[in-house]
């Protein structure tokens, strides 16, 4: 039905379909996310992380939470994994979905806010409060037609602030609040749109701001055990990897603090977490060798992971990756490649999400990077068109010191192919039968 509507539909009004049905499925559900205090999380990498972060420290702090993410969704204490393939579900299933936060008497929602959601105005109707932004690189240009028009898209949710009435639930007045990383480029963009309250965080401080409160780190340590870092005097110690998600939990820290919570129940909360669902997720097994599985599926998170896994020492690294297809930012799938090629001492490069793509047309496309970068093929990189065989391929050659590091599905549980049909499909579970 939709393939009908976007073939018959002329394009400049393709538009104004969206955003009728954005503010009909509103309306059709009463608008209930004025009954909640609604966070949305943008930006290229760590929407997942930080709305995941977020929800535990507000839980902590014994609020029931809502939540939709690419990872999961969440209503009060019923959580399932998001199966959908979209960071953002339709229109009415956004406002089916605040209906049902509402009823389970939530006071948050915690809304992964992505580009392309808002291209197609699935932030339309909903009534944010918090509008977070964690970095901006390079992505979905192709659905966008230029970076700017993508920098743009995300600056719509901040945007919006402004334009929404400020809300009073139980006699209290909600403030719009923008949260952003201040040592992003993009930061004094997405800052200079009107709000109640601003808020900065980083590491290295690189944007001077005024009338901005700001959450920087202090004190930083991070090994292959996790990172240590203090706030305002308050020590924290978590098992999370790399600097990336150092941003991830200081943008977490950031919305609480926003929010009145203490720093006391914020570093209970975080303390208790040990990893991220499918974000550098460690495969524990009895082999000597570490396996992980993540997310990265774009060219600066995936240099980050691979950075981050080379804090363990390890002796040798062995990588598992692909690319989406769909027509999905083609020219990035020969630099994922020879990211690959520079960073790991063997790669496999197999089937993802290929959509109507021909699969051994991507794998070609990325391996392209990887000759680059030096790899021979039949003796250090291998194009596997099937992903449990590449899987399998990867363990064999694997010994006690080395790491293997399987990206760009994470915690997905399906693989988009042709026809628009979905295939169950879970990089955790093939890792754990393949062993």
């Amino acid at each position: 039905m939709k393939k009908l509507i976007k073939k018959f539909i002329p394009k400049f009004l393709l538009g104004w379909y969206h955003k009728s049905l954005a503010l009909v499925g509103a309306f059709f559900y009463g608008y209930p996310s004025r009954k909640l205090i609604v966070i949305g999380v943008t930006g290229t990498k760590g929407k997942s992380t930080v709305v995941y972060l977020i929800s535990k420290i507000l839980e902590e702090t014994s609020y029931k939470v809502g939540v939709s993410s690419t990872i999961l969704f969440k209503i009060a204490d019923k959580e399932w994994t998001n199966e959908t393939k979209q960071t953002m579900p339709g229109r009415f299933k956004l406002q089916k979905f605040f209906s049902l936060m509402v009823k389970a008497g939530c006071q948050y929602a915690v809304i992964e806010t992505s580009s392309e959601g808002i291209l197609q105005s699935r932030h339309l109707g909903i009534d944010y409060d918090v509008a977070v932004f964690t970095n901006l690189s390079p992505e979905h240009i192709e659905a966008h037609g230029s970076y700017e028009n993508y920098k743009q898209a995300k600056g719509q949710l901040f945007k919006g602030l402004a334009a929404i009435a400020r809300k009073e639930i139980n006699g209290q007045k909600i403030p719009k609040i923008i949260i952003a990383n201040v040592d992003d480029k993009e930061a004094e963009y997405f800052l200079n749109f009107a709000a109640d309250k601003k808020f900065g965080f980083g590491v290295h401080k690189t944007l001077f701001f005024n009338q901005l409160e700001e959450v920087l780190s202090q004190n930083v340590k991070i090994d292959s055990d996790g990172m240590k870092f203090s706030i305002n005097n308050v020590n924290l110690n978590l098992k999370l990897l790399g600097e990336f998600n150092l941003y991830n939990v200081l943008a977490a820290i950031t919305v609480g603090l926003s929010q009145r919570v203490d720093l006391s129940i914020v570093k209970r909360a975080l303390e208790k977490i040990k990893g991220i669902p499918g974000r550098l997720e460690e495969i524990e097994n009895n082999k000597g060798y570490k396996i992980f599985v993540d997310y990265a599926h774009e060219p600066k998170g995936l240099a980050e992971v691979y950075k981050t896994i080379k804090l363990f020492d390890p002796k040798k690294i062995i990588s598992v990756l692909g690319s989406q297809g769909g027509g999905r930012d083609k020219a990035k799938r020969p630099i994922l490649g020879k990211l690959a090629g520079q960073y790991t001492d063997y790669v496999m490069v197999t089937n993802e999400d290929p959509y109507d793509e021909d699969p051994q047309k991507i794998i070609d496309d990325v391996f392209v990077g990887v000759t680059q970068a030096g790899k021979r093929e039949n003796q250090n990189c291998f194009r596997i068109l099937d992903r449990r065989e590449a899987i399998s391929k990867a363990l064999s050659l694997a010994q006690a010191g080395d790491i293997i590091i399987i990206t760009g599905k994470g915690s997905e549980t399906v693989m988009a192919v042709s026809g628009g049909r979905k295939i169950p499909w879970n990089d955790r579970k093939v890792v754990r039968e393949s062993l």
